[in-house]
């Protein structure tokens, strides 16, 4: 299961659990994602990698979320004009309270353009 939440079925993302603590995440790009110098926009680029970076902790039941982000931090690698962005988070390590997370985001011809972490704080 992943969690439930609007804007990611607005931005039409995809999920795969790939071991019990990693995930890849695909996101379709379209034109409105696009900026100003014909790029993918970073916001776009860093909202993929939150969403891949929290799904690396399952859900509850009812799809809610049970880490939220402390801390985030997305290095861009490289632009993109890709039609589909891939990211693929796993957790680093689990404490008590909190997770760390990292996540490497490809473009359509597999190359990496994106690297994040996170520290996650689980509720």
């Amino acid at each position: 299961m992943f969690i439930r939440q609007p804007f990611d079925k607005f931005l039409e993302m995809e999920y795969e659990r790939t071991t019990e603590n990693s995930v890849k995440v695909t996101l379709p790009i379209k034109e409105l994602y696009i900026d100003s110098a014909g790029l993918i926009h970073g916001g776009i680029i860093s909202t993929l990698a939150e969403v891949a970076l929290c799904n690396t902790v399952a859900p509850d039941e009812q799809g809610r979320q049970q880490a939220v982000t402390v801390d985030l931090n997305v290095t861009f690698l490289k632009s993109s004009k890709s039609s589909v962005l891939t990211a693929r988070a796993f957790a680093v390590k689990e404490g008590s309270n909190l997770i760390h997370a990292d996540c490497l985001i490809y473009d359509d011809e597999d190359h990496v353009i994106t690297k994040a972490k996170a520290v996650l704080f689980n509720k």
